[in-house]
């Protein structure tokens, strides 16, 4: 059995986000600079890392809308990373620390778009080790060095130079190690030109070592430690070093040398404190708080994270605490001393893992968890009545300054990007009865949380809907030209669409194109019959083909007609910027081109078709030529035939292709293909022709044509409905890669090339009919398609998405949710640690408010019930400003039943403050008939570290009204945490700790029948088939237990061999599971054909003398089928098909909110080969990464197989000669099996 890995959604998740200029062109004046101003230098890309991924994103500085440039799976764990640039230079290269054990140096590069490794230095062995360097990287500000760090003992400087080419260099490491030394934070300091310094946050810990009494770990103090490079000796020296009085988290650089003071800002517990060297006294100001804030008074407020904005004349940090609020700290000098650190409340956004402020006036928030958000900064908060705060204000020790949160006022949202992180637990249903499965997926965390419905297909939005007379049948968009100055005079498109033109059955409606859409009657168009087509033609004039004739509408409005001879009719068309093709009754080819002086041209000869046409295509006309060479004719007789229209054989017929049911329509169009630039810095793109021909059984082929000989070659088919397909050429994503192509059936798909790889997606809309690309100002990329009797312009924005998602809002972090079969509402619990319940909150509250009162002397009460009064009402939503911390073995709960489709709650059950649900199952027992019951375990009083708890509970509540109440029943005591609970023969198992137990249901609690207390620490999961029950332990894999009626035991007969400490599970059949553990592994385990469950209990132990289990485990093993390291936490596994007619898969979410399935195949000699061939990007080992922690087996990495699209051609060609193929074969069968299981 061979599993293929294919990635459905990556990972969303973002760990490390940082902001330059990655994509400069070197003196290229191109469509670049006319967009972007000098030299694209303003243009800022911003790099984050997903885990394993490494992603190149834009935010356009007009729309405000980013978009993904690239991604590349790197198969590795990226530990950290930075820009640097060198001295002088315009172009930001990228560092990345990761678990190679090497430090690996990118470069983008624009025209081939993808990221070419410079620099690749080994330094240490592989994997995320304490010792070994890769954890913490710094950046010399002017370019110079890098330093790269362990979190223990090892600093490596490496030197960065350029070379007589101006290509970059790179020294061999210089060492600054320490023994017994921690690292916290690592920084560049600003000095200008001087000798390269780092500042790093660290402690040692040799004399806490050494200590048995315990004194010395009790009086270890971080120290703040200056290392520099002597770059005239080429070594590194430990400059200086001195304690710190509180322990400090991360360091922030201060610019220097001409632009600033230079030094470090520590941020610390409660405290923010400037230090620099010579005579600079330490500045220390404390961490503002909110006014009346509920969370425990006790817990000290840190920074979490930071980002600089410096321009030539000033520099100023934003910070943000751990509650999400962002301060704006500046600076104050005299001279080159600084006197005060000002800090003043900004806005408060969800708590970030990084954020960048970008030249253009954005700044970047990817969350911690949850959706990221690109914001506007608006004001700079200089001139608002916010309160500043200065470390010169007199404040006694302990004390601190307060503020009031209030909604964002200097921050204005622009862009949200989806992130499903963190995905707690995820089901595949079809709840909506719409044929294909829904993936509903709990995410989030704490009141950022929410249930996401994903359904595959790209999100659409709609920017207008109008009703139209009638029903048309036809829609398109013609520009009009405008000359502008290009590098050289030439006359360039208006990059807007001046007309809408809609036809009907009788008539053809004009409308025009401006702030609003309204009818026009003097465009020329022929108004009183329908069209067939309509174009611009050459520079600046229309063509219109109608039944009857084409008519040819010139700049100054001056008309040319051509009519139709005799009784012949015009029934299919097709037009390019320079040529008309028409076909007339009875299968006559008419051919138009245009000449210089933009005269229409009949060609001498007509072409007589064998059968009817029943559709045609031309490809636009490629940059600087004359003409199209090719058209596709399609024939009633389900053939489709390729024409030449060169003048040396014009009308010729080229090569033909067989159709296996009528054709309804083509569309050339060149697809995929690099950007290339020429000799004068034009922008053009190399791409691959491509004939799509929509037959009428509602299948769409794609195939390629040679640009050279027309012949037809590697077709992909692909079943897109029960309609007709039609296609219709528009235009996605400035695509520089050429056009797409929409295709309508039952459902409308889109079909495009994206980061060098073929999707096609259906739209989540309602069926079209007709569609044309559409762009204005407010909507450059748009469409605009008839439905019925509506015209509506819509718009697709997230290219490259596979699921569109719906996301309902839930309270607290939802744990686990499950279906009630009848009425397929969801019920989910969720849990928080560290949170208040509603009940307490209000309580919290009423008695702050009281103490405002009572604290305030007797002229000022009437000020201070006022005061208490607004505090009561005040409600700032917890989503935005966070819910309150409110201290370890906190813990609140709450059940929810929620309608799946509207999302709404039906009924919500709050949970009492410290009992957390940990476990829910919705059943029917034995002896009450058809009623069902849901059962929710709880635990109370739990501690997690060190590890108490005053016991548990089992919630039982019936179901009632059909599914949508919770009517309490009773609720039994347990004594430890029920983690798991399944049903089981008509009652239920209750995993209460480490015992199994068989419980039935009473009038007065549950009743316990059976119990198993053989399992080593703790029941993560139950999973039953038959008389079997497979229990995951938290850290012992998975424990096969056997039921036997008669005897009413539980016994055990089989385990597994390896420790794993299993997240979730699925069953595959009766003797295979599927599980995942928490370091991102997935293994599948089958028990051997020859196991006996029909093992005895053995009470007097005179058995298990001689018999005893192997490995003090049970006497029979399971084998392991598979393993294989996702790199990622895998939290829920399902078997499910994902398309309706697909095969089975095994389908995974995880942590970081990526998707993935595990199908069978046969890559394995493709995997082999690229392995070699195309090894990952940050220097991993491949195989060695996804062998872990247990060797890889039966397992073959489709992401890995899909890099083969993104090769260069002469290594595809190299690969795929190995394995006697051609390389569209080979992507046509990765795109085949990708289709097969899932989309």
């Amino acid at each position: 059995m061979f599993l293929y890995n294919l990635t459905l959604q990556r990972a969303t998740g973002i760990s490390f986000a940082i902001h330059g200029n990655f994509s400069v062109i070197w003196g290229a004046h191109s469509f670049y600079d006319l967009h972007f101003g000098d030299l694209g230098t303003k243009q800022q890309e911003i790099v984050v890392s997903r885990g394993k991924i490494l992603e190149l994103l834009r935010p356009d500085p007009n729309t405000g809308k980013v978009h993904t440039l690239l991604t590349v799976e790197v198969f590795g764990v990226i530990r950290s990373l930075m820009a640097f640039r060198l001295t002088g230079g315009t172009k930001d290269y990228i560092v990345v620390g990761s678990d190679s054990g090497r430090i690996v140096i990118l470069e983008y590069q624009p025209s081939k778009n993808m990221f070419e490794k410079i620099h690749q230095e080994t330094f240490g062995k592989s994997g995320c080790r304490r010792i070994v360097p890769g954890q913490f990287l710094a950046v010399d500000p002017k370019g110079r060095a890098v330093m790269i760090s362990a979190i223990e003992k090892q600093k490596l400087v490496y030197i960065l130079n350029r070379d007589a080419a101006a290509r970059l260099t790179i020294s061999s490491p210089l060492e600054a190690h320490k023994a017994n030394t921690l690292v916290y934070h690592v920084v560049g300091v600003d000095v200008g030109f001087e000798n390269p310094m780092f500042a790093c946050l660290e402690m040692d810990y040799e004399e806490a070592d050494n200590d048995p009494t315990g004194e010395a770990a009790a009086n270890t103090q971080q120290t703040l430690t200056f290392y520099e490079l002597d770059l005239g000796l080429n070594h590194v020296v430990r400059k200086y070093s001195e304690p710190l009085e509180e322990h400090g988290n991360f360091l922030i650089t201060v610019p220097g040398g001409s632009d600033g003071p230079s030094g470090v800002l520590i941020c610390s517990e409660n405290y923010i404190t400037y230090k620099n060297f010579g005579d600079q006294p330490d500045i220390r100001c404390p961490i503002p708080r909110r006014r009346n804030d509920l969370d425990d008074p006790e817990r000290g407020m840190i920074f979490v994270c930071s980002a600089t904005h410096k321009t030539k004349s000033m520099f100023f940090f934003l910070a943000q605490t751990e509650q999400g609020d962002i301060f704006k700290i500046t600076l104050e000098t005299d001279e080159d001393m600084v006197t005060e650190i000002r800090l003043k409340y900004f806005d408060t956004v969800p708590v970030a893992a990084a954020m960048c402020v970008l030249k253009t006036g954005f700044l970047f928030v990817a969350s911690e968890f949850g959706n990221h958000y690109l914001y506007q900064i608006a004001h700079l908060g200089d001139d608002d009545e916010e309160p500043e705060f200065s470390s010169a204000m007199p404040l006694e020790e302990g004390d601190t300054f307060f503020f009031q949160p209030r909604p964002l006022k200097n921050l204005v949202l622009v862009d949200e990007l989806d992130s499903l992180s963190p995905i707690l637990f995820c089901q595949i249903a079809d709840l909506a009865n719409e044929d294909t499965p829904q993936l509903y997926v709990a995410c989030g965390r704490g009141p950022r949380s929410s249930l996401r419905v994903l359904r595959h297909g790209l999100e659409v939005s709609e920017m207008a809907v109008s009703e139209l007379p009638g029903n048309p049948n036809a829609v398109w968009t013609v520009r009009r030209h405008i000359e502008g100055w290009l590098v050289k005079v030439l006359i360039i498109t208006d990059e807007f669409d001046a007309y809408i033109i809609v036809s009907f059955v009788n008539a053809t409606l004009v409308l025009s194109i401006g702030e609003t859409v309204e009818e026009v009657t003097d465009s020329g168009f022929l108004g009183t019959t329908p069209t067939l087509s309509c174009s611009l033609l050459g520079d600046d004039a229309l063509v219109q083909v109608y039944p009857d004739g084409i008519r040819h509408i010139r700049a100054d409005k001056r008309v040319n007609e051509w009519k139709t001879p005799g009784k012949k009719t015009i029934v299919k068309c097709a037009v390019n910027q320079r040529q008309v093709v028409i076909a007339l009754t009875g299968g006559e080819l008419v051919y138009f081109e245009m000449d210089p002086s933009g005269q229409l041209n009949e060609y001498t000869e007509r072409k007589e078709m064998s059968a009817d046409v029943v559709c045609m295509s031309l490809a636009n006309v490629p940059p600087g030529e004359q003409r199209s060479r090719f058209l596709a004719v399609g024939l009633v007789d389900n053939t489709v035939r390729i024409i030449s229209l060169d003048p040396s054989d014009c009308l010729q017929p080229l090569s033909m292709q067989a159709l296996p049911a009528q054709p309804e329509s083509l569309c050339i169009v060149e697809m995929g293909g690099a950007e290339k630039q020429d000799e004068l810095g034009e922008r053009g793109s190399i791409g691959f022709l491509y004939l799509n021909i929509g037959l009428q059984n509602g299948v769409l082929l794609r195939t390629v044509l040679d640009p050279v000989t027309g012949d037809l070659s590697d077709t992909r088919t692909r079943y897109l409905g029960s309609r007709p397909v039609k296609l219709f050429r528009v235009r996605m994503q400035g695509q520089e890669a050429g056009f797409s192509v929409l295709a309508m059936s039952s459902r409308s798909w889109l079909s495009y090339s994206y980061q060098s790889r073929f999707h096609l997606t259906p739209l989540s809309y309602e069926t079209l009919e007709f569609a044309s690309g559409f762009a204005s100002e407010q909507c450059p990329e748009g469409i605009v398609a008839i439905s019925t009797n509506t015209l509506r312009i819509l718009a697709l924005e997230k290219l490259g998405a596979v699921f569109n998602q719906v996301a309902f809002p839930l309270q607290y972090t939802p744990r686990k949710f499950v279906i009630h079969p009848e009425s397929n509402n969801l019920i989910i619990i969720e849990t928080d640690h560290n949170a208040y319940t509603e009940a307490t909150k209000a309580q919290r509250k009423q008695q702050m408010a009281e103490e405002m009162v009572e604290a305030a002397g007797e002229d000022e009460r009437e000020l201070a019930a006022e005061m208490a009064a607004a505090f009561l009402n005040e409600n700032l939503p917890e989503s935005i400003f966070g819910a309150p911390k409110a201290g370890n073995g906190q813990w609140a709960s709450v059940i929810r039943v929620m309608n799946p489709i509207q999302g709404n709650t039906l009924d919500l059950v709050q949970l009492e403050q410290n009992e957390a649900a940990f476990s829910v199952a919705v059943c029917r027992f034995s002896n009450t008939g058809e009623d069902w019951y849901v059962l929710v375990g709880v635990a109370k009083d739990l501690i997690l570290s060190p590890r108490s708890v005053a016991g548990g509970f089992v919630y039982t509540y019936k179901l009632v009204n059909n599914g949508e109440k919770l009517e309490f029943l009773h609720k039994t005591p347990v004594e430890e945490v029920p983690a798991a609970i399944a049903p089981f023969q008509g009652r239920v198992l209750i995993g209460v700790g480490k015992l199994l137990r068989v419980y039935d249901l009473g009038k007065k609690k549950l009743l316990r029948k059976c119990e198993n207390k053989h399992i080593a620490n703790y029941i993560s999961g139950i999973q039953t088939i038959g008389h079997r029950v497979i229990v995951s332990d938290v850290q012992e894999s998975f424990i096969w237990v056997r039921y036997k009626r008669n005897e009413n035991q539980l016994i055990i007969f089989a385990d597994d061999t390896y420790p794993r400490w299993v997240t979730t599970a699925s069953l595959l059949d009766y003797d295979t599971v599927a599980g995942a553990d928490k370091f991102g592994n997935i293994c599948v385990v089958r028990l051997p054909p020859n196991t006996n469950d029909e093992v005895d209990e053995d009470p007097t132990g005179n058995k298990a003398l001689w018999d005893r289990g192997l490995l003090n485990g049970a006497s029979q093993k399971a084998e392991v089928i598979m393993n294989y390291h996702v790199g990622e936490t895998v939290l829920s596994l399902q078997k499910t098909t994902l398309i309706p007619g697909g095969s089975e898969s095994l389908v995974y979410t995880t942590l970081s909110g990526g998707i993935g399935i595990l199908d069978h195949d046969f890559f394995q000699h493709v995997e082999m080969h690229l392995r070699s061939e195309h090894p990952p990007l940050c220097g991993r080992d491949h195989l060695s990464f996804r062998s872990y922690y247990f060797p890889v087996k039966n397992v073959i990495d489709g992401d890995l197989c899909e890099q083969f699209n993104s090769m260069e051609p002469n290594k595809q060609k190299n690969v795929s000669e190995e394995l006697d193929r051609t390389p569209p074969e080979v992507s046509k069968k990765l795109e085949d099996i990708r289709t097969r299981y899932a989309f």
